[in-house]
């Protein structure tokens, strides 16, 4: 049985309806605008809760703000164990083998469940994604899409300002035959040699 869950207002709504044509069973949209990774970790925490579900799957960092913090709240929140940039999960009974991406390598971990998973792209094979058909567009239609209102949440962290990057300098090039140019320049302009 797969729940797919979204902290979103109604724009999230198609994405929602997208999961059940490809597979989930049910649908549910906390109706809140997510302000920071707490305030998300914090909704899905009451969802899972009330739900008691084995195993959550959730993206390693949202495309919004890259934040990379809701896996490890909700994990926390909830006490469950957690595995972060998950590559491979295989579950038996009630425990999981999991891999994840290290430096220079995979790392296999196993856990008991509940488990929360920070997925990554592996997680699933490309021959395994399902692509929408009319029989799951049809059935989507008899699934439920339920929409519950936020819990009482404080925001815990807080955007102070935004900067740009510095604007890259000019580049400066030298022709194939000017060595003495271009050591001139590293030696007394980028003062790097």
């Amino acid at each position: 049985n797969c729940t797919v869950v979204n902290g979103g207002g109604a724009d999230a709504v198609a994405t929602l309806r997208k999961a059940l044509v490809i597979g989930a069973n049910e649908a549910i949209r906390v109706n809140a605008t997510p302000t920071d990774g707490f305030f998300v970790a914090k909704q899905l925490a009451e969802v899972a809760k009330n739900g008691g579900y084995d195993l959550i799957i959730c993206g390693k960092e949202s495309l919004d703000y890259n934040g990379g913090m809701v896996p490890g709240m909700l994990a926390s929140l909830l006490n469950y164990n957690f595995v972060n940039s998950c590559i491979e999960v295989t579950i038996n009974g009630t425990s999981a083998k999991a891999a994840r991406e290290i430096d220079g390598g995979k790392e296999t971990i196993s856990a008991s469940l509940p488990l929360v998973i920070g997925g990554q792209k592996g997680l699933v094979e490309e021959k395994d994604l399902r692509i929408p058909n009319m029989r799951g567009i049809m059935t989507a239609r008899t699934k439920v899409l339920t929409v519950l209102e936020p819990v009482t949440a404080n925001n815990n962290t807080k955007v102070v300002k935004f900067e740009k990057p510095a604007p890259k300098s000019a580049v400066k090039l030298f022709a194939a035959d000017d060595l003495d140019g271009l050591i001139n320049a590293l030696h007394n302009e980028a003062k790097v040699i």
